[in-house]
């Protein structure tokens, strides 16, 4: 009875651990900002629900969110779009499938990152197309090296995803490989798909745009993680006029329009940035917590990285990467297997510090006291 497109798939790797977290486990393993979200955005929807602001908007969105958002690309990004270069979108999620669904024709190669966002090859599988991955590894700081990408650039090659800060390494990609990338796009005459939800959230490094460099780009951000609005809904992304309506016609027939209250409360929280001052600084203060903790666990290996809210820590001293997820959820804290993000990542956990502080020291120690246990 199913599609074969389906048959090609599975249930996120993140979402099967997130489910088994009960009343009594510390989850280290969602990726989900435990703060609220803006005053200004819970303004924003009350104000928007006095004036029974509850119907369908524009397709590409609300005119004043667009025009915000392009102001905000040519200033914090060098991006020159204007507001019908861009559409609102149900999170980053939606705004990823348009640009997979619009551009992908069956049997097309897609670059992405091994260990990359698990959604990644799931999209491209349902648009038909054929993962490449190119490898991001420990000792380059996941950093991917260039003659990776070129080596696997072909003429099937339709598209190119980069993510900086990663999911779920947190490297901050620097900008002469940012630049790198943009200009093998553009040498294959392929599309670059650039994925920069996490770019407030950074500790070491500068966010850089591809969009900045070459017009082939495709940028997708959203306001669940800079603004702590994850079950709001709220992504976009920006692009030429050309690819643009392209995707729009893919979003019309799967969403109209972005809930109307969420794009007010994405357009109040866009002028909130003293609420992501504060958000970046506490989230600072918990990764210094749980490098330290982590780093303190015999045989295994931590990386600095300079973004999101993640440690991609080496565990591969103590055996299959999933087997040890699984045990550690009997242990009382539930983290995320390295292979729910491709290959690469079997031997390493993705450690999620968007909790307490209490709860990663809590989590962390659990965690420790299964391995001294069984050492």
């Amino acid at each position: 009875m199913r599609a074969y497109r389906v048959t090609e798939i599975d249930i996120s790797g993140i979402r099967k651990m997130f489910e088994l977290a009960g009343e009594d486990v510390i989850n280290l393993a969602i990726g989900e900002p435990d703060f609220p979200i803006p005053e200004e955005a819970k303004e924003a929807i009350y104000q928007a629900l006095r004036e029974d602001f509850t119907h369908y908007t524009s397709n590409k969105g609300i005119i004043e969110l667009r025009e915000a958002l392009a102001e905000k690309l040519k200033k914090e990004n060098g991006v020159d779009a204007g507001a019908e270069e861009i559409i609102i979108t149900s999170g980053a999620s939606e705004a990823l499938h348009l640009a997979f669904q619009a551009f992908i024709n069956n049997g097309e190669e897609v670059l992405i990152p091994n260990p990359g966002f698990v959604s990644y090859d799931p999209l491209v599988k349902l648009a038909q197309g054929k993962s490449v991955y190119y490898p991001l590894r420990f000792e380059d700081g996941f950093i991917p090296d260039i003659e990776d990408i070129k080596k696997r650039m072909s003429s099937k090659t339709k598209m190119i995803v980069l993510n900086s800060p990663s999911n779920p390494t947190g490297a901050v990609y620097p900008e002469e490989i940012i630049k790198a990338i943009a200009e093998i796009a553009e040498d294959y005459n392929a599309l670059l798909v650039s994925d920069e939800v996490y770019e407030k959230i950074i500790y070491e490094g500068e966010h850089i745009s591809p969009g900045a460099f070459s017009d082939n780009v495709i940028t997708v951000n959203g306001f669940s993680k800079s603004y702590a609005m994850t079950g709001l809904r709220v992504g976009y992304l920006s692009a030429g006029d050309e690819l643009l309506e392209e995707m729009l016609k893919v979003h019309q027939y799967i969403q109209a329009s972005v809930n109307s209250t969420a794009q007010r409360a994405a357009l109040a929280a866009l002028g909130s940035k003293r609420f992501i001052e504060n958000m970046v600084g506490e989230l600072r203060e918990r990764r210094e917590i749980i490098l330290k903790l982590l780093g303190g666990i015999e045989r295994v290996r931590v990386n600095r990285a300079g973004g999101a809210f993640y440690v991609f820590a080496d565990f591969s001293a103590y055996g299959d990467s999933q087997y040890l997820a699984t045990e550690l959820v009997r242990a009382g804290v539930v983290v995320t297997s390295g292979t729910a993000f491709g290959s690469l990542g079997e031997g390493f956990l993705r450690f999620s510090y968007a909790t307490s502080r209490g709860n990663i020291k809590e989590g962390v120690g659990k965690l420790k006291g299964y391995l001294e246990d069984k050492i």
